[in-house]
């Protein structure tokens, strides 16, 4: 759910290009491209998460299928993101935005159509690349059209409607998954991109000049690298760790990493330029996005599958859990701007990791059963209050670590750590969360006097969850104990999942404490 919530250098994606003479006419349609560009990838975020438990029982997927479902797309989001601006810099922003458009539409329509789970991962797969031309694409548009004097209010727009995209997407998904299907929530996609592609002949087309050479060495890499750490990590619960499968993964998945340094180092034009990190405020602030970003994307993962399976919230409901969040980051952002110009950086990039420390720790509360305003409330309102704090600092202090020369590629560096941090965290949590509930589920189902040949099914079931299917013809009392069972176990293994997040953003402001400065932007190369 994490890519659909507001993520760092978003909008410094569009500070970058160059500009180019446009009508006002052309402005506005840009400004409307933009935004239904943004707005797809935003609904598609929230409404993925919202919309898994009915995908895991319809395609009778495990749990692990299921991460797979969200997996896949951002694999490829990640590993291509930075490759995906630097082609619509080189071959024409419009014509790759449009691409992208295109195929983030048709994998939508696949996704919708598909009958198996393995099929609607490929699909999510497409997908993903799709929305790797398309996501940094949407903003480099208005930085094309836009001179700089205009720039700020135009993002400003951008960010508006994008925090209005947000908040309706979960509610909105939900909506369609309990009163028709899930593949609804794919479908809302394909007026958008047909809508999208007949504005597009009215935007100006644009490029990059000097744009530099395309790493695709280093993209690939970095993908076969991600994808064989993640292959690992959500296989090896139902394969173990001893598995080949799984051990040949992540030893292809390390080696990939280690090439990727090697390869970065020597290109002398990098996808990744690794002189960035010689700056101390770009390498603590990466380091923190890397941290607190996976406490977000894999927290947040977890948490609609908790309401909806163990709490029994509707999908709808449990699209409307995260609005205060979204709310209050899109109430306070602008305050959140300024202050990294009255205090610095190292104070908010402080307090606000650790506020939202606090929103983890109240996650990892809540039980079985109570009502919203009692339990996930309070923790979702700090939790959104420290990212507010953190997010708008978060940026300007990337942005300020680096010459204004480098500010474009810094920017796309950031925001690709946010998405891989989210990546790998999913991934790591649910070995976490298969370790916490396989070793509480025996107990729960003892507690909860379920008969043996009942609590062996269960136990042979165990890879599906909360979700495992009971046997027909069970008496309400029995059902009723052993969906107890399940929700206790899956409960167990939340809330360790909630203390690690905790753990991770309560880390992620150590480092800001300890390592940012703040100095002033480096001279230009």
């Amino acid at each position: 759910m994490s890519i659909a919530l507001k993520l760092p250098c978003d909008d410094a994606f569009a500070r970058r290009g160059e500009e180019a003479p446009c009508s006002a006419a052309a402005k506005r349609w840009v400004l409307v491209a933009a935004i239904t560009g943004s707005s797809m990838a935003f609904i598609d975020g929230t409404v993925v998460n919202v919309a898994l438990p009915a995908i895991q029982r319809d395609l009778h997927a495990s749990a692990y299928q299921a991460q797979w479902v969200v997996e896949s797309y951002a694999l490829f989001l990640a590993g291509l993101l930075l490759v995906g601006g630097a082609l619509g810099d080189r071959y024409g922003r419009r014509r790759v935005f449009a691409i992208g458009v295109a195929l983030f539409g048709a994998a939508s329509l696949a996704c919708a159509a598909s009958a198996q789970v393995h099929v609607l991962i490929a699909a999510r797969a497409l997908q993903g690349v799709g929305a790797a031309l398309l996501v940094p694409g949407s903003l480099a548009l208005i930085s094309a059209a836009f001179p700089e004097r205009e720039r700020g209010p135009a993002i400003g727009t951008w960010s508006g409607f994008s925090g209005i995209t947000a908040a309706l997407g979960p509610v909105l998904g939900g909506y369609l998954v309990d009163r028709w299907s899930w593949p609804w929530a794919f479908l809302l996609n394909v007026p958008l991109a047909l809508a999208l592609l007949a504005v597009l002949p009215r935007v100006p087309e644009s490029r990059n000049p000097k744009a530099s050479r395309l790493d695709l060495a280093g993209a690939l890499l970095a993908t076969l690298g991600l994808g064989g750490v993640v292959f690992a990590f959500i296989e090896a619960p139902v394969r173990h760790w001893d598995a080949p499968a799984v051990w040949i993964a992540l030893v292809i998945g390390v080696a990939a990493f280690g090439a990727f340094v090697v390869v970065e180092r020597r290109r002398p034009e990098p996808m990744l330029p690794l002189q960035l990190f010689r700056h101390r405020d770009f390498s603590a602030t990466n380091v923190l996005t890397l941290l607190l970003y996976a406490a977000l994307g894999g927290g947040l993962f977890f948490l609609p599958l908790d309401l909806i399976q163990v709490h029994g919230y509707s999908a709808t409901a449990a699209g409307a859990a995260l609005l205060p969040f979204i709310l209050i980051m899109f109430a306070l952002s602008r305050w959140a701007g300024r202050l990294v110009d009255r205090f610095g950086p190292r104070g908010p990039l402080t307090i606000g990791p650790s506020i939202a420390a606090l929103g983890f720790a109240g996650l990892a509360l809540p039980g079985a059963s109570g009502s919203y305003w009692a339990t996930f409330f309070p923790a979702i309102v700090v939790l959104g209050l420290g990212m507010t704090i953190t997010v708008a600092p978060l940026t300007t202090t990337v942005m300020n670590a680096v010459a204004a020369d480098e500010s474009g590629v810094a920017s796309g560096v950031n925001n690709a750590v946010s998405r891989v941090a989210g990546l790998l965290a999913i991934a790591a949590f649910g070995v976490l969360m298969a370790w916490a509930f396989d070793n509480h589920l025996d107990a729960a189902l003892q507690a909860a006097s379920v008969g043996p040949e009942l609590a062996a099914q269960l136990q042979r079931e165990r890879d599906q969850l909360a979700a495992a299917a009971l046997p027909q013809g069970l008496d309400a009392a029995t059902v009723a104990s052993a969906r107890r069972a399940l929700g206790d176990a899956f409960v167990a293994g939340f809330r360790w999942i909630m203390a690690v997040s905790a753990a991770l953003a309560l880390a992620s402001a150590v480092i800001a404490a300890a390592f940012v400065r703040g100095a002033a932007r480096p001279a230009s190369r």
